[in-house]
């Protein structure tokens, strides 16, 4: 017995048996096979009498299945891996065999050199030949699997059956199970409650779950990439499971699993809190979008950036001629730069080092490349650091994007697709204000190229969104550096909430907003539901297993507990995308704010950041400022209600009150009011 186990401990420590051994096997098992029928059929003296004859004209029948063995690769498979597709194989190759065997039976009949064999015999070896091919396989599959893989393997559950699980657990069960052992199914189908599957039993996706899982000793559940989505809709399921312990592993591919094909043990990860985040799956129409970007010269500031890399990467799939990259990191737009090069060598892409509000510069690059597509990322947006640095937001942000609008509008360029954020509704802070001064200009840029006051063809749009996952200085990756540090996690306030997406997912509504734009909108996205911060690093802490604790901070200045995709006075029309859109907004007059936005700018360049936000409020009436030093101005515009009252100025005059530093809007005026006072 002994020597049998070194035998088998041999085969199991290597790869496989090498082809070669695998076709001897089988030979050798229908050779067997042919000796052992005939020997039943004519006694075994006959068969000792005839033996050397014998084995010739069993040699030649031989040949016959080696050329069905050749032709269907039954010795490519390996033992311990055999699935009913290998099982399937052997039977093809042995009935290939048989017929020609058979044909040769035809010509050997009368022959006097060859032993004459009865076609019934031909028959009952290659049964005979096939079951033990068969037996052989499933034998050395068994023995694999619970002598040797089990004694070390973690027990795991599949959540869903017909929904891949099936195809997951053939496929890990096809592998080196040494890892993973298969201890039953979760489903969310009564009808497949306590079936057998696969030698195990499919279980209920119900409230007793956490307590059998722990009964059998189960600590990881294997998702189904096509159940995924029901798993993040179950924040239930997902809880329970985090408060067990239980790992939770997923599909770890970018691309779409077809249910079918095979995934290893090296394509599963364990969950992180970006993938149990509630969203819908996002679809854009790639045909438009390829139309458009396909063979175009596009623009994208802020390329280094999270957003604008991202922008980076889903454009170039679409085969643009040309990509002009700008940022004025270096370093991570080094990294954009080398990604280029290894994954769209073939594509003409520079990356340029620049500042978007070096005027001449930017223009240089419009001069020399006129690009078709410009996709405006670039912009400061850490809340706490634009209010201490408000001249710097209005410089960057507003500035910026004023000389990269304006140069579009002098090459015409086709498009121009702004990235704003939901902080612009009902700002609360210097970042949130600048972005909505950026978001005024374009949309009367826009209306004035309409109305035939700027000669261009340039189509402007704006898209709105909120938090993205991921992104730099985000509060994921905050979180994950505070528990490598062992903690506090720092949440500023306990009922703060915040919307989020994923990078991938906000850029391909961008892209899709871009494609669907005829200028002038201002595109806002469906988010879904609000994530309580709170929640979040509680999650993440449960799914780390750290020991660490959470710590309130109180909210930053400027920050609001509350983000808002829309202001209380705008409504939303639909568009073709279910979950893009349109926003309604008061529209400026291009000529009347060209010299506020001058005077904006000269304000910018002097150390006076109270001067500053004042003509930020001014331009921007529904800019209230929280937690910050600016909510004196507030209290100024308050006290100074009586200057105007309710009274409409033209134009000219609310130009020049606002160069000169007045409060044209009161903060008790309407929507209504200040839209009249600027038209």
């Amino acid at each position: 017995m002994s020597y049998f186990s070194k035998i088998f401990n041999w085969y199991f420590s290597k790869k496989s048996l090498p082809y070669w051994a695998i076709a001897l096997i089988d030979c050798l098992l229908m050779f067997v096979s042919m000796l052992f029928v005939y020997s039943i059929n004519n006694g075994l003296i006959t068969t000792a009498t005839i033996f050397w004859p014998l084995c010739a004209t069993m040699g030649l029948y031989l040949c016959c299945y080696i050329v069905g063995f050749r032709l269907f690769r039954t010795y490519s498979g390996v033992f311990r891996y055999s699935s009913f597709i290998d099982l399937q194989r052997v039977s093809s190759a042995v009935l290939l065999g048989m017929l020609i065997a058979l044909a040769l039976h035809s010509l050997l009949i009368h022959s006097e050199f060859f032993i004459n064999i009865r076609i019934r015999a031909i028959i009952i070896w290659s049964i005979m030949g096939l079951l033990m091919m068969w037996s052989m396989r499933v034998f050395v599959n068994f023995l694999h699997d619970y002598s040797f893989a089990n004694k070390n393997a973690e027990k795991i559950f599949i959540y869903g059956v017909r929904d891949g699980g099936i195809a997951i657990a053939k496929s890990l069960g096809n592998q080196d199970t040494s890892k993973y052992t298969l201890s039953g199914f979760i489903t969310d189908e009564p009808e497949m409650f306590g079936r057998m599957l696969m030698g195990v039993t499919v279980y209920a996706n119900d409230t007793n779950l956490i307590d059998l899982m722990k009964r059998k000793g189960v600590k990881k559940l294997l998702v189904s990439p096509l159940r995924t989505e029901r798993l993040r809709k179950s924040p239930r399921m997902i809880n329970d499971l985090i408060e067990a312990d239980i790992k939770i592993l997923i599909y770890n591919q970018e691309q779409e699993w077809d249910g079918k094909s095979g995934i290893n043990t090296q394509q599963l990860r364990e969950v992180e809190i970006e993938d149990l985040l509630p969203r819908e799956k996002i679809d854009i129409d790639i045909d438009a979008t390829c139309r458009q970007l396909s063979g175009k010269c596009i623009l994208i500031t802020g390329a280094a950036g999270s957003i604008g890399s991202e922008i980076v990467r889903q454009v170039s799939i679409y085969a643009p001629s040309k990509l002009i990259l700008v940022d004025q990191a270096e370093t991570p737009l080094h990294d954009v730069r080398l990604f280029m090069a290894r994954e769209f060598p073939e594509l003409e892409a520079y990356t340029i080092v620049a500042d978007i509000a070096h005027k001449s510069c930017m223009a240089d690059i419009f001069e020399k490349h006129r690009p078709q597509y410009v996709f405006h990322a670039a912009a400061y947006k850490h809340v706490p650091m634009m209010e201490d640095n408000p001249g710097e937001a209005i410089h960057n942000n507003v500035e910026g994007t004023r000389i990269i609008a304006d140069l579009a509008v002098r090459y015409n360029t086709e498009k121009f697709v702004m990235v704003s954020t939901d902080k612009a509704v009902n700002p609360t802070n210097v970042m949130g204000c600048s972005k909505r001064i950026c978001e005024i200009y374009v949309q009367a840029l826009d209306k004035a190229i309409k109305e035939g006051k700027v000669m261009s063809k340039t189509q402007f749009v704006t898209t709105r969104f909120g938090n993205v996952l991921g992104s730099n200085g985000s509060v994921i990756p905050i979180f994950r550096e505070q528990i490598k540090r062992g903690g506090p996690l720092t949440v500023t306030h306990p009922d703060i909430i915040r919307y989020f997406m994923l990078i991938p997912e906000a850029c391909k509504l961008v892209l899709e907003a871009g494609t669907i734009g005829n200028g002038g909108e201002i595109f806002v996205f469906d988010m879904g539901e609000p994530v309580k911060i709170v929640d979040l690093a509680k999650r993440m802490i449960k799914l780390s297993g750290a020991n660490v604790q959470i710590q309130f901070t109180g909210l930053r200045d400027g920050e609001k507990l509350y983000e808002e995709v829309l202001n209380e006075k705008e409504i939303t029309l639909p568009t073709v995308h279910p979950k893009i859109m349109i926003a309604k907004v008061r529209e400026y007059d291009y000529d009347s704010i060209v010299g506020v936005y001058d005077a904006l700018y000269q304000s910018s360049l002097t150390e006076d950041n109270m001067s500053i936000v004042r003509r930020m409020k001014q331009l921007v009436p529904e800019f209230r400022s929280q937690h910050s030093v600016y909510e004196a101005l507030d209290k100024e515009r308050l006290q100074d209600n009586g200057v105007l009252g309710n009274t409409l100025v033209s134009p000219s005059e609310f130009e020049r009150r606002i160069i000169d530093g007045a409060h044209p809007v009161s903060s008790k005026h309407t929507t209504e009011k200040a839209e009249s006072v600027i038209e």
